[in-house]
């Protein structure tokens, strides 16, 4: 595996996953009724459980990115 293969996929897998967070922020702020509605069929939720569900995940999603995917696309870039 070379340097310049891995910081292409790292690169791609940035761009997957942040237009993935991207939709989910999406769906929260377009349709949240909606999404509240099916989330609520299948789970017992209050509104502020689902908004803490919802903004805690997209934190723990959005930290997973920069540390897995961003930080090691930077020190590819400072170490080459």
């Amino acid at each position: 595996m070379n340097v310049p293969w891995l910081k292409e996929f790292l690169l791609w897998s940035i761009a997957v996953n942040a237009a993935f967070l991207f939709v989910w922020w999406l769906f929260i702020v377009l349709v949240r009724d909606l999404v509240y509605r099916i989330h609520t069929g299948w789970f017992r939720l209050a509104e502020s459980q689902f908004d803490a569900i919802h903004y805690g995940g997209m934190m723990a999603y959005k930290a997973a990115i920069f540390f897995f995917l961003v930080a090691p696309w930077i020190v590819l870039h400072l170490v080459e």
